[in-house]
């Protein structure tokens, strides 16, 4: 990789068996030992169900890495209060995107209600809609057998991710399952790209809040219109966001980026884990799901704006740079980051405050591109361009969008009556109009006496036509119009099918 170059001279690069691990091999976590152990026990059940082993509340194991100690809680009232207004928000999504973004990416910056959470982040990042453009998409990438080339990296990878999640705790657990097919199916959804190391943790991330195929979407929004170009081949889009972050830098914190420069560390030494992989594999786990909310919904700048806090906060006083005289001392600083500056409430608050946004981000990409094509020439790889949050993916939507309406789990007949409800529900005011109407002229049809002509008529039609079965004549059971028969059949028919798909996201709440 060419060296880039800082205020001092030519900053040190990064390492390329680095760069290049980040496409083949993120470096295993420090607990990958302990992992391996734990994924001979067999099946999650297995996994989970001894009695001196408790799951916190994200669902790691309690007093490993991942899991937490005490956390503030949401009070109870004010959790159901979240949860009430985020349901209205889903059931008219439309609306609400049209009309009260600005309340939608303010109650994101709140965070979302865990009961909800995966549904909104179907909404917010467009994957519900791919899913509702490619129905059985998934389903015929699943089943197709897939390239051995990445299938073997993918299966070296999978008891890497979140080893001590009991999703993933068990080697051929039904979450390592999913892992495989979501990131295989990516593979052969976009040949070209194929697979990135860096995606199996984001991959991972949404298996935890919803399931394969509502994944498997959500990570194709992700890589094609939040981070485009960050999981290609020569991840020139990741090298670009380092010079972008570094010139941010002198703006939030000059003190830090005088030091970063003085080193002539690379971006990519410290950045490229944190951008690539959404702050997952960095950030305590109450603070990586605060930080996807507002991802999902405001885009790449709040990955920037979390980088640009760590930095600002890890190196810019005086005081902090005394232990860091070096590069390697300022490298480890940033591999091991105070809790203080990670804990949930102060990083949000920073977050949101942080003054960066799309136009500067835009506008620095632009100066370091030329930058780019005047020192390495013309980029090889040509990604889309980058969305920035639910609001520019929806306005980018091509062409006429389905409708999002919520689909009920379950389905019933419309003359059965509500579970737990006494006889038969009451028709509507439209409905009994209808009904009368139709009373009406089937009671002036019979009382009306028949013509010599109809009499011949009906006489020569009962010769010609077999006998038919007689209509019931309560109006209530008769049979819809024709034209609305189709549509609630097959409406039938997918609910029974594809539960795991269409209406599962339910089982998440």
């Amino acid at each position: 990789m060419a060296k880039s170059r800082g205020e001092n001279g030519p900053r040190a690069p990064a390492a390329a068996g680095s760069l290049s691990g980040t496409r083949e091999s993120l470096a295993p976590g420090p607990d990958a030992t302990a992992a391996d152990e734990l994924s001979s026990l067999g099946s999650d059940s297995e996994a989970n169900g001894f009695a001196e082993r408790r799951i916190d509340k994200f669902g790691f194991i309690v007093g490993s890495q991942g899991a937490e100690g005490a956390l503030e809680e949401v009070p109870l009232e004010v959790l159901r209060q979240r949860e009430s207004k985020w349901l209205d928000m889903l059931n008219n999504w439309d609306k609400w995107m049209a009309k009260k973004h600005k309340k939608i990416r303010l109650r994101c910056q709140k965070g979302i209600p865990p009961s909800l959470r995966g549904r909104a982040w179907q909404y917010l990042s467009g994957g519900k809609v791919k899913l509702q453009q490619n129905p059985g998409k998934f389903d015929e990438l699943d089943m197709s057998p897939g390239d051995p080339k990445w299938l073997d990296v993918i299966e070296r990878d999978l008891h890497r991710q979140f080893p001590f999640h009991e999703m993933f705790v068990s080697r051929g657990g039904h979450g390592q399952q999913d892992l495989f097919r979501v990131l295989k199916a990516y593979t052969l959804y976009r040949p070209e790209e194929g697979y990135c190391q860096a995606q199996a943790p984001i991959a991972a991330v949404l298996l935890m809040h919803m399931p394969a195929e509502q994944a498997f979407w959500c990570l194709v929004q992700i890589c094609e219109k939040y981070l485009p170009g960050y999981y290609s081949e020569k991840l020139e889009a990741i090298q670009l966001d380092g010079e972008i972050l570094f010139s941010l830098l002198q703006k939030v914190s000059p003190v830090a980026h005088k030091h970063l420069s003085r080193q002539k560390i690379d971006p990519l030494l410290y950045m490229t884990e944190w951008f690539m992989c959404a702050f997952a594999r960095t950030l305590p786990w109450s603070s990586v799901l605060r930080v996807w909310d507002m991802f999902f919904c405001e885009g790449v700048k709040i990955i920037f704006r979390v980088g640009l806090v760590l930095l600002k906060h890890a190196l810019g006083s005086p005081e902090k740079l005394k232990a860091c005289q070096g590069q390697y001392e300022t490298i480890e600083r940033l591999r091991s980051l105070s809790p203080k500056i990670m804990q949930e409430a102060f990083l949000v608050q920073e977050v949101v405050e942080l003054p960066v946004t799309e136009r500067q981000i835009e506008r620095e990409h632009l100066i370091q591109l030329r930058r780019w094509q005047e020192t390495r020439g013309e980029l090889q790889s040509c990604s889309p361009p980058r969305l920035h949050g639910a609001k520019a993916i929806l306005e980018a939507e091509p062409g006429p969008r389905p409708t999002l309406q919520p689909s009920p789990s379950i389905r019933l007949p419309l003359d059965a009556p509500l579970p737990g409800s006494k006889g038969k529900p009451k028709p509507s005011k439209q409905i009994q109009k209808e009904q009368k109407e139709q009373q009406k002229q089937a009671k002036g049809y019979l009382d009306k006496p028949p013509t010599p002509n109809q009499t011949k008529m009906a006489s020569a039609a009962g010769d010609a036509c077999p006998p038919q079965d007689v209509a019931p004549k309560d109006p209530v059971h008769q049979d819809p119009a024709p034209q609305d028969s189709a549509p609630q059949d097959s409406a039938h028919h997918h609910s029974r099918e594809s539960l795991t798909s269409q209406e599962s996201e339910d089982t998440y709440l």
